[in-house]
């Protein structure tokens, strides 16, 4: 049910965490619990409010198609081993939210029953209207396309308000920040500004799919205690990527 007492600006959006994100750093574990019970929790805490989220997570914890192909492997296999990476990924995040009494479904581009629903827009249109957390695995279901692709992709879909990317930077900069301490934080930036400066919000695809769309994309630092939820209930941390600027 609801909380009225915990304020929301969105009514949905999609949330898009890297695979790296679940492991913690320096671990032999692909997937560590407490850091995955930390997320789950925070995603409970904005769901709480009413929020309708979906949810797309990334496989690098598990495999990378790029860097395999980019070692000899054809690049269409590699990548699907990729999409398979990004499924485990989504069940450890549904077993954690369901343990935590968040109702959720994982929606899978690649057809695999016994694990997975497979997407159908129209049925997760109505998961979210039922408050379920909705997570869409395996991709878009092609090779040659990122988890960035199948943020933007998704969100646009099921009509998100805006895609909130997880990352391990606090926002977009004119440079890097770990190489330039001069570097300029964007609290706001245009399509078209992050064009021009040639800044990497996203991959290119993902990112003219958000424009073309108007599609708001949210970049905040997961590494900040408590970010995710603050981001999700529609908070202004990181940078905000949008039409205007």
């Amino acid at each position: 049910m609801p909380d009225s007492a915990s304020p929301r600006k969105y009514r949905r959006v999609l949330l898009k965490l890297s695979g790296e994100a679940l492991r913690q750093p320096g671990s032999a574990d692909n997937i560590s619990p407490p850091i995955v019970e930390d997320m789950a929790a925070q995603i409970k805490a904005a769901h709480q409010t009413g929020l309708e989220i979906a949810l797309v997570v990334g496989g690098g914890n598990f495999w990378r198609g790029v860097s395999a192909s980019n070692k000899g492997m054809e690049r269409a296999t590699a990548d699907y081993m990729g999409m398979l990476a990004t499924v485990m990924n989504s069940l450890a995040v549904q077993s954690m939210l369901e343990a935590m009494d968040v109702p959720t479904r994982v929606q899978s581009a690649i057809k695999m029953d016994n694990v997975a629903e497979p997407f159908v827009r129209r049925k997760a249109m109505r998961h979210l209207e039922l408050g379920r957390v909705v997570i869409f695995a395996a991709g878009t279901g092609n090779p040659f396309f990122s988890t960035d692709t199948t943020a933007a992709l998704r969100a646009s879909e099921v009509n998100a308000e805006i895609v909130l990317k997880a990352t391990k930077v606090d926002g977009i900069y004119d440079a890097d920040p770990n190489k330039n301490p001069d570097a300029k934080k964007f609290d706001r930036i245009s399509f078209h500004e992050c064009l021009t400066r040639q800044l990497k919000v996203m991959d290119a695809t993902a990112f003219s799919l958000c424009m073309e769309n108007n599609m708001p994309i949210g970049v905040f630092s997961m590494n900040e205690p408590d970010n995710i939820r603050r981001a999700l209930t529609g908070e202004h941390i990181g940078t905000l990527v949008d039409a205007k600027g």
